[in-house]
């Protein structure tokens, strides 16, 4: 791994799904996930990605919360890539969008639809076609969600309509539950094909609950540019004890990161390696 460029970290804070009930360090309000955010920025994580709340914990589309975060974000964790997300999970499609407005630096893009554990995952072409649409008009850099082999064609028909260059940052989720599990083989299938499809794309990889520490490890094997951790995606660190925050599922990556023989990126590493402005 000698002269590999630096790992970016990303931490995915809070997301739809976890709740106080599950874990009481999941940051639910505005100044919550500020300040889990900065504790987590100065582990070393250099992306946030960011999901909003209602205050009886349900998701949210509110533009001025998502507006509110980034600019806590902006202050406290310089240099800080914010990435919101216009994912569907409890979200009226049609406000899935309204956050794009405020142009962070990055946004979640999920390119076709997918079963998850007790619902469809809906992303009808429209709608995918529809914010790729927004975030290159506001300037937003996609990054593309990969729930399923198929929705890498969908990435792959984004770049040949001219609403994405050919360089986007994707993401495999594994470990859905209904949707892609997490088994290393099907990693390798994934990256083959994103490299014939996208040669010059940047990737990572996010494994979900008890798979996180396991999808970092394959990915930083594989030469990943990123690694995503977060109470988003799981909540504990064993079976018998709960993450105590954010920051500290960010040391167990920056600890893997390590191990890989590899480094972590500064927040300008970060933007330079994610075709972001420094």
């Amino acid at each position: 791994m000698t002269g590999q460029p630096p790992v970016v970290v990303a931490v995915a804070i809070t997301g739809s799904v976890p709740r106080k009930r599950d874990n009481p360090a999941v940051p639910i309000t505005v100044s919550e996930q500020i300040e889990s955010t900065q504790a987590a920025f100065e582990a070393g994580a250099a992306l946030a990605h960011i999901h909003v709340r209602n205050d009886d914990e349900t998701p949210s589309s509110d533009p001025e919360k998502f507006a509110a975060v980034q600019a806590g974000l902006r202050k406290h964790c310089p240099g800080m890539i914010v990435q919101f997300s216009t994912g569907g999970r409890g979200r009226d499609p049609a406000s899935r969008g309204l956050s794009l407005q405020h142009r962070p630096d990055m946004a979640s893009l999920s390119t076709g639809s997918v079963n998850f554990p007790t619902i469809v995952y809906e992303n009808h072409t429209t709608l995918v076609t529809d914010l790729a649409g927004q975030m290159q008009r506001y300037g937003v850099r996609p990054e593309i969600e990969i729930f399923d082999l198929s929705h890498l064609y969908g990435a792959k028909r984004l770049v040949e309509a001219g609403l994405m260059d050919a360089h986007p940052h994707v993401q495999f989720v594994m470990g859905v539950q209904n949707a892609l599990p997490a088994q290393e083989h099907l990693l390798d299938l994934l990256l083959g094909e994103l490299r014939r499809l996208l040669p010059q794309a940047t990737w990572t990889a996010a494994g979900i609950g008890r798979e996180q520490a396991r999808v970092i490890e394959w990915a930083l094997a594989r030469g990943a540019d990123a690694v995503r951790t977060g109470l988003e995606d799981n909540i504990r660190i064993t079976r018998e004890r709960l993450a105590s925050s954010n920051a500290e599922l960010v040391g167990l990556a920056v600890a893997a990161v390590t191990r890989h023989g590899r480094r972590v990126a500064t927040p300008a590493q970060a933007r330079s390696a994610l075709g972001l402005p420094t």
